[in-house]
């Protein structure tokens, strides 16, 4: 199969469709982490979408879709934040063009988000725990023509860390996230790893859709 995975700069997912002989490409704006520049679209997604693909696996940036974030559209003084609501409208649209392409089997990935109230709910909702990976991370899957994941390898759901935020406020969050915001270097690090792709998650996407 041809198979484009867009917003894609980890190529978790396309080296699991390339271990199974399909013709997968990843596209994003920035360049490739995966270490296969010859399978990458540095390029907006739309430029790239009339190149024949028989299916589309896509991740579009969560930052203003995910509702963790939705703090962000209110100032302190309970006005709203013009640009954060801008911002949050150019996304959703972003994610109605990508539904909207004929490509004839589309999957289209984010946490728990905006896109459930605004366009409509998501087909599934799994978790990494379900394939392999001792972690919780809500992820929803919005398919065309594309079946719901089966559960692969169900372990434990992984440890949670508890601390203090620098405004003093308690908090606690699965360990692997804890680890990525500790680690990052810098906001556009710290999206990267946040958005990772689970490789057990990865791999039954790449089987079971293919």
């Amino acid at each position: 199969m041809k198979i484009l995975v867009a917003c894609e700069e980890s190529q978790a997912v396309t080296k699991e469709l390339r271990k199974l002989g399909h013709e997968a490409f990843s596209c994003d704006l920035l360049p490739c982490s995966g270490g296969h520049p010859e399978w990458h679209y540095q390029q907006d997604v739309f430029e790239v979408i009339d190149k024949g693909w028989d299916m589309m696996i896509a991740h579009p940036p969560c930052t203003f879709l995910a509702v963790s974030g939705a703090r962000w559209l209110y100032n302190k003084d309970g006005s709203k934040n013009v640009e954060r609501w801008e911002n949050q409208a150019k996304a959703l649209d972003f994610v109605q063009k990508l539904m909207d392409v004929p490509i004839n089997k589309i999957a289209i990935e984010n946490p728990i988000s905006v896109i459930s109230s605004n366009i409509r709910k998501p087909d599934q909702i799994v978790q990494p725990w379900q394939f392999g990976d001792k972690a919780q991370k809500s992820t929803c899957l919005w398919l065309k023509n594309l079946p719901k994941l089966e559960p692969t390898d169900i372990v434990e759901k992984g440890e949670f860390i508890e601390f203090i935020s620098k405004k003093g406020v308690k908090k606690r969050q699965p360990k692997w996230y804890f680890e990525a915001l500790k680690n990052a270097k810098t906001p556009a690090e710290r999206r990267t790893l946040r958005s990772k792709t689970f490789k057990g998650m990865a791999e039954a996407m790449a089987e079971q859709w293919t």
